[in-house]
């Protein structure tokens, strides 16, 4: 009776379940702080042992303690609901639904056909629909969805330029066998496509170079009319090109107001009705994901995660993947969109690995235009050598060192790294949102010379330091979860930093022979650039590649770059003003 759903305290209270806690969780069992970890599941407790990241000893731990014969029984999951092959009878024409189609779509845009069609029963889950899209003689398959009052819709990626015909299939009788075309034109100016892994690095599918400058603000989506517009022009101003954002709303620390509506119809007074979802609240998501897409922003949705207090953590399988085909579906279309399978997976207690990797091939079942996908980690890393990972998305696992680790993370697992939580600018009581300025950008520089991408967030209380970010009674605005206004002093640098990337010859660095010292990346035989972090030295003596070089003094915190006179050859001493976060930057001219 004890599983991953039980709390600590429930099986700590009960002598046999508590010698097994004792065997398996002894720093947690045995320890004063136990009572700390009473309301948490074991299936989260699980990811604080290191023994038990082997799954087989993990699977011996969950056996054991369902051999005994006590402890609170959960309620069984919703089980899978099959399409209604009666929903419409013979009475009804086939592909009778009226159609609306748009006008030219230009490439890179969602593609949308509407259909009229019933509205009685539940459509969320009697009808199933989809069509079968043809261009450029080869055919996708795209999955279609219920818009609430009779509208169905079949959202496609307009991800090739010409004619595309189509034809609907669905349980439904009038919504089966209709067909049509829609042209696709080329590409509105400034609009690039979706973002595909480049080796270590990524680009557009138009060619254009995407560096993945990232930022976080969880739950910004979730928050009063007034505030996201707020984040909107906050990021407007911001150098970053990627947010982090989850789908459902945020419990923690300092996210404790109630949103206005969620992806299920219902509130947690009432409970939810996790057959029905609300498309009003997907067309505000969805809106805000165009804004994105407007600023040059990619959207990189947080599909689940274990901050809840509403039982969207725990929905059972059925409905995870419910779930999952019905936000594909509505999103898959736009070319900004990242999917993160979770932030923080292990913390997931009612997951394991085998949800994982069966929820992540129900993305790409329902993904057929290929946007990126990884998966985010709390303690133990995932495994990201699976094939459905297009890049390594990680957060730190040392208190201090986690971007030095990016070179040979590359190595690993040969995908591009991501580093999406560093730790945080600010001031909050917790180590991880309480770093400085300057460590933020120390740990962006490590992990730029090491070929990877480091991501920002920023925990400043009370945050409206300049009396900007503050509605109604909620002073606990922190951008890291409900976004309003930035107050850090790291993003103007990481700006100053990326702009130092993208005067490459490739647009990028990569990770070059280095000192033991001092890490060196760029591009080789053209630039190289060595940074020195926390130290601070007086000079460095260098020995130059054959040829001649241009040598840069780069003040990464100042934000400046002062060339030292003269081509340089052979040896060269270059003088530094002994302060920290110094880097030099070597370019190969003309011989």
């Amino acid at each position: 009776m004890f599983d991953r759903a039980s709390t600590f305290g429930e099986a700590l209270d009960n002598p046999d379940a508590r010698a097994i806690l004792e065997r398996y969780l002894p720093g947690i069992a045995a320890s004063p702080m136990a009572t700390q970890f009473r309301g948490g599941r074991l299936g989260q407790l699980v990811a604080l042992v290191p023994a038990l990241e082997d799954v087989e000893e993990r699977q011996r731990f969950f056996a054991a303690l369902a051999d005994i014969g006590e402890g609170s029984a959960r309620a069984p999951y919703a089980p899978a609901i099959e399409p209604d092959r009666g929903f419409e009878d013979d009475s009804v024409a086939a592909g009778s639904a009226a159609v609306t189609l748009p006008g030219a779509v230009a490439l890179w845009e969602p593609l949308e056909i509407r259909l009229a069609g019933p509205s009685h029963g539940n459509p969320f889950v009697d009808v199933e629909l989809d069509a079968v899209f043809t261009r450029g003689g080869e055919d996708v398959r795209v999955g279609g969805f219920y818009d609430g009052d009779g509208s169905y819709v079949v959202r496609a990626l307009a991800d090739r330029a010409g004619t595309w015909s189509f034809r609907t299939r669905s349980t439904a009788r009038s919504l089966d066998g209709i067909v049509g075309e829609v042209e696709v034109l080329e590409a509105r100016e400034g609009r690039h496509g979706p973002v595909r892994v480049d080796g270590f690095h990524f680009r557009h599918a138009d060619g254009t170079r995407h560096r993945p400058v990232g930022t976080t603000a969880y739950a910004w989506t979730h928050q009063p009319g007034a505030l996201q517009e707020e984040t909107l022009r906050t990021l407007a101003q911001s150098p970053f090109a990627k947010l982090r954002m989850c789908v459902f709303p945020k419990s923690y620390l300092y996210n404790a107001n109630e949103p206005a509506d969620f992806p299920f119809v219902g509130s947690l007074a009432d409970g939810f009705d996790l057959t029905r979802f609300d498309p009003a609240h997907f067309r505000r998501l969805e809106e805000r994901i165009r804004q994105l897409g407007d600023l040059g922003i990619e959207a990189d949705l947080i599909l689940f995660h274990a901050y809840d207090r509403w039982g969207f953590a725990d929905l059972g399988p059925a409905v995870d993947e419910r779930y999952l085909r019905y936000v594909v579906r509505r999103l898959a279309g736009f070319a900004n969109v990242w999917w993160s399978m979770a932030n923080e997976y292990d913390l997931l207690w009612s997951k394991d690995l085998d949800d994982w990797e069966r929820l992540a091939a129900v993305v790409g079942e329902e993904d057929p235009f290929g946007h990126l996908n990884s998966i985010h980690n709390c303690r133990p890393v995932y495994d990201y050598d699976k094939p459905w990972i297009t890049h390594v998305s990680i957060q730190r696992v040392d208190v201090y060192r986690t971007a030095e680790n990016t070179d040979q993370w590359r190595e690993q697992w040969g995908k591009p790294v991501v580093i999406d939580e560093c730790a945080y600018e600010g001031d909050i009581d917790q180590g991880w949102g309480n770093i400085t300025g300057e460590e933020m950008t120390r740990r962006f520089w490590e992990g730029a010379v090491r070929g990877g991408y480091v991501g920002h967030g920023e925990t400043y209380y009370p945050p409206a330091l300049d009396g900007a970010g503050s509605f109604g009674d909620d002073d606990e605005v922190l951008w890291w979860s409900k976004g309003g206004a930035l107050h850090g002093s790291s993003p103007e640098r990481i700006a100053f930093l990326e702009r130092l990337q993208a005067e490459s010859p490739t647009g990028v660095w990569d990770p070059l022979p280095s000192d033991w010292d001092v890490p060196w990346g760029g591009v080789a035989g053209a630039v190289k650039v060595g940074y020195f972090g926390f130290n601070r030295p007086r000079f460095r003596n260098l020995i130059l590649d054959e040829g001649a070089w241009r040598v840069e003094v780069i003040d990464t915190w100042n934000m400046t770059v002062e060339e030292v006179a003269g081509e340089q050859r052979g040896q060269v001493r270059v003088e530094l003003p002994g302060r920290q976060f110094m880097a030099v930057r070597l370019t190969r001219l003309g011989d």
